[in-house]
């Protein structure tokens, strides 16, 4: 894993290259200024190994600087939000 998140707003989602020809995920729906993310996804091959946990960083981070907020919907990132209270400024209000 040597590659940065991409953003594919086009797509609506958030990719981080695994450098095997795969990419972790975390898809979302946006409104208002609000990104509701719904899906993670780590190839199975990389499981275990913090690609999710670096996922998550990453993304939170590009959406800090993107200057909107975000409402973790899938299990893991809800999981995740609720270790890491240092991204309780990227988190909608109620999220």
């Amino acid at each position: 894993m040597t590659d940065s998140l991409v953003h594919d707003a086009s797509r609506h989602r958030f990719e981080l290259p695994l450098g095997d020809g795969t990419a972790a995920v975390v898809s979302y729906r946006e409104r208002d200024g609000v990104l509701f993310l719904d899906h993670t996804e780590v190839p199975p091959a990389h499981e275990g190994k913090g690609v999710g946990s670096r996922l998550a960083r990453e993304t939170f981070a590009a959406i800090r600087a993107d200057g909107k907020k975000a409402v973790p919907l899938c299990s893991f990132l809800v999981h995740y939000a609720a270790r890491h209270p240092e991204i309780a400024d990227v988190l909608a209000s109620g999220a």
